[in-house]
């Protein structure tokens, strides 16, 4: 068998659109995660939910495999599942809305506004009798108009997740987001802002959905590995519903708590880049570069622009000229109204012509903590030139 080509390892890209950021610091952690006799439900994960709760002032934290768990978990923990329904935006990864499907109940698909993130008045248009929660998404790392949300949810007696993926370090008027509604879904992808490799957390003010969700997270078992072995029989615990397999081990759990110690820099050479890519594309025509607000904290988890018909060419062919330079760039999202499972599962109530027009503008382009200048030119002459 034919080894087959790394288009990830390939000699060709000069500017790739993600390196990892692993310090000397988080090999370290990670080799001594792995002398320790106990590999999973630890010392660390416990640490690291500490951290992260801290970090976000939130009173739980709860370590999950991934931000896909955490959003089930989440739904789960809330009581919503067959008949209900659930708003997410149209412009979001899947799992936003696979989450839902995975609970029982059925997606609802709204629009977004220009900055790609959840539609106030498309909301307000997809909300019905069945409507039991939303689902919004701080796309990019901006945070959405989530009082405005909350302020819906509120007024109708909703339930309000916040899809937190792209958005560590997201702050609106200083509070962190995914502290505003009942639970908050945070990622740890390679490419997120902090990465466990795949992991994720929840967050809520709440002790009962937090209780609810370490229970579900580990088998629906009433008792932590801690509780089974240091009082009475191990052996002596209780199921009390269906639960799933969604831990956090402690080798990622020791790789999250180092990388959240080194998050303020992480972010912050994101924001560099960010700005400098602003800087050098700003007022080109064709062009629009994503903005920045005075109350709000920008993660920098992505950098979109849009390629509108004064530019001269499609977001396609400038894909393809990037590519051909050895530039590798992607398009967050393909609206979830296109693929095969969500037509056949997810309503919709309103029009997504944002959605629809973003979809053939946006590109995303190569952002990580330690992409150089030298290589943020290379892509800049790429583009106007």
């Amino acid at each position: 068998m034919k080894n087959k080509k790394n288009p990830f390892n390939n000699s060709k890209i000069k500017v790739p659109f993600f390196k990892p950021y692993i310090s000397k610091s988080d090999h370290v952690v990670v080799n001594n995660a792995l002398k320790s006799n106990i590999l999973t439900n630890g010392v660390n994960l416990e640490n690291f939910e500490k951290s992260f709760s801290k970090f976000s002032n939130s009173k739980y934290a709860i370590g999950v495999s991934n931000a896909t768990s955490a959003l089930h978990l989440s739904l789960k923990a809330l009581g919503i599942g067959k008949g209900d329904e659930v708003i997410v935006p149209d412009m979001t990864f899947v799992a936003t809305a696979s989450s839902v499907l995975l609970s029982g109940a059925t997606p609802v698909l709204a629009d977004v506004d220009d900055d790609f993130n959840l539609s106030i008045n498309s909301i307000k248009k997809n909300l019905t009798k069945k409507t039991k929660a939303i689902i919004p998404v701080h796309f990019a790392g901006k945070p959405c108009s989530i009082k405005e949300i909350k302020k819906i949810t509120t007024l109708n007696n909703l339930k309000l997740i916040e899809d937190c993926a792209h958005a560590i370090g997201s702050k609106l008027n200083n509070q962190h987001v995914g502290t505003f509604g009942d639970i908050g879904c945070f990622s740890f992808y390679p490419t997120k802002n902090i990465t466990t490799l795949e992991g994720g957390m929840a967050i809520t003010q709440s002790k009962k959905i937090s209780d609810k969700i370490n229970s579900l997270r580990n088998h629906g078992i009433t008792k932590t590995l801690f509780q089974r072995y240091s009082k009475g029989h191990p052996w002596e615990y209780d199921v009390i519903e269906p639960g799933y397999n969604y831990r956090l081990d402690e080798i990622r759990a020791a790789l999250g708590l180092n990388q959240l110690k080194q998050i303020k820099k992480l972010n912050n050479l994101r924001k560099n880049a960010f700005k400098y890519y602003n800087k050098k594309l700003e007022n080109k025509n064709g062009i629009i570069i994503p903005t920045f607000e005075k109350n709000i904290e920008h993660s920098c988890h992505l950098y979109i622009l849009k390629i509108t018909k004064e530019f001269g060419m499609s977001r396609n062919e400038l894909y393809q000229k990037l590519l051909s330079a050895g530039i590798v760039t992607s398009v967050h999202y393909k609206p979830l109204h296109t693929f095969t499972l969500f037509k056949k599962t997810c309503k919709i109530y309103d029009s997504l012509k944002n959605s629809k027009s973003c979809y053939d503008q946006i590109i995303s382009l190569p952002l990580f903590p330690l992409i150089s200048i030298k290589e943020q030119d290379y892509v800049i002459k790429h583009i106007l030139n």
